[in-house]
């Protein structure tokens, strides 16, 4: 059921719940398709709409994240063009249906739009990229919390309610320079002062006459919505919204002070066998050669990707053919049941890769994001394994809801090469998930 107008409560935790009130649900998907709910370890915000259409805390099948952003770019055909979107038919079957194959073939014509697409990090890098995907003709790249040694960004701002709050935008001045739509995607808009920010900035240095913000959710109540009213009247622009469910909510109950803590259900650990795996020989035309430091100041030289987006890319420019062959490669190392995990801002790759790996596969990824672990069906964070970022051991990261021989291997993707002792920890707290193989994947090594 979609529950139009109607009052839908949620427990969250203890007596804390939140009421959920839906006032658009364009693809008619059930509300508990979308998110559970989970307590956040933040003072600013204690509660989590834990996604189950991003792959980032909840392990998904890898098409559903990759559908989510055809979806969500139907929906935008949809309120661009004032029709039905052709492609929704055929997107809700794929949907309902996992035995059916889905083609990420672009669908919406470049007479449509020619827009410039803006994922944030680090949640929705995936997402965005999808949306991407579906476009004839466009432009993408993602905000990134990387600090990138050779480059100063043409653009920053911050988030609101979150626990990492600098964004920044690396790529060449001609990518905004134009009077191009940009389409801001994002997983969820709660009060839209995220957006408000980047399109201040970005109007301040790149102007022009239109933008979109889509999202999964829009909880934006009439009075945020009116702020951004209030936007598009000083800056004289059009700001559209579009998204996969829009209404309103109420938490309900008092808040509660909670402490970090990590939940095993197991005091075993395993002893899994670990393989390092390169993909360097797929990848050797896609480098760039740019460097990082991170939050202590050290260089890591290792250079990063071309394909992800961090530093724009056009549609003319993308193909696939090197991620299915690399996906061949790694299925063959199989064992079972898998999962794929993708490392922070770096998703949609991992996440197509994994697509190509063979049935039987789930995708999720790590996160900055501190969520109280409960373990109760309808929770979104049922275990919790913390632990030093591998690529800047000052930063802390978190992988939920993996439970202990849920797996038989996991596949942990990163974008550019680790040193072995930096992922001591995230070895460490994997052991408790008793898989037999763990495979650690990464592009670039040089």
């Amino acid at each position: 059921m979609t529950y139009l107008n109607k009052k839908i409560s949620l427990p969250i935790i203890d007596h804390l719940q939140m009421d959920i009130y839906v006032k658009e649900n364009p693809f008619q998907l059930p509300i508990e398709d979308f998110f559970k709910m989970a307590a956040r370890i933040n003072k600013r915000r204690a509660f989590l709409f834990v996604s189950r259409l991003l792959g980032k805390h909840l392990p998904i099948e890898p098409k559903k994240g990759l559908l989510t952003g055809f979806m969500l770019a139907a929906r935008y055909e949809e309120i661009m063009t004032g029709k039905h979107s052709p492609q929704k038919e055929k997107l809700l079957e794929i949907y309902h249906d996992s035995s059916l194959p889905f083609l990420d073939k672009p669908f919406i014509q470049k007479e449509v739009c020619n827009p410039i697409i803006i994922g944030f990090a680090e949640t929705a890098t995936a997402l965005g990229h999808s949306f991407f995907k579906a476009f004839k003709q466009a432009s993408f790249f993602h905000t990134t919390r990387e600090k990138i040694n050779e480059l100063d960004p043409i653009i920053s701002f911050e988030e609101e309610h979150s626990h990492a709050t600098s964004h920044r935008c690396y790529v060449k001045t001609d990518i905004l320079a134009n009077n191009r739509e940009i389409i801001l995607v994002d997983d969820e808009l709660t009060t839209g002062k995220t957006a408000i920010n980047i399109i201040r900035d970005l109007h301040r240095n790149y102007p022009r006459d239109k933008y979109t913000v889509a999202s999964i959710l829009d909880w934006r109540s009439n009075k945020r919505q009116l702020e951004m009213k209030a936007l598009e009247e000083e800056l004289q622009i059009t700001v559209q919204s579009v998204s996969l469910l829009k209404g309103s909510f109420e938490l309900v109950g008092e808040q509660i002070n909670l402490t970090p803590k990590m939940e095993s259900l197991v005091t075993n650990e395993g002893n899994p066998l670990i393989e390092y795996i390169s993909l360097e020989n797929y990848v050797k035309d896609r480098i760039v050669p740019l460097t990082s430091s991170n939050l202590a100041g050290e260089c890591n030289s290792f250079r990063y990707l071309k394909d992800t987006g961090r530093f724009g890319i056009h549609t003319e420019e993308g193909t696939d053919d090197w991620i299915k062959e690399a996906a061949k490669m790694l299925k063959k190392k199989r064992r079972g049941t898998s999962l794929c995990v993708g490392t922070g801002e770096f998703m949609y790759i991992p996440m197509k890769l994994a697509s190509f790996m063979g049935e039987d596969i789930s995708y999720q990824s790590t996160t900055r994001s501190p969520i109280y672990p409960h373990n109760e069906e309808h929770y979104g964070a049922q275990t919790a394994y913390c632990f030093a970022n591998p690529e800047d051991k000052e930063i802390v990261n978190f992988l939920y809801n993996v439970k202990p021989n849920q797996y038989d291997d996991i596949f942990l993707f990163f974008e550019r090469n680790v040193k072995e002792d930096s992922l001591k920890e995230l070895l460490t707290a994997l052991k408790a998930v008793q898989v037999k193989k763990i495979n650690i994947v990464y592009f670039s090594g040089r």
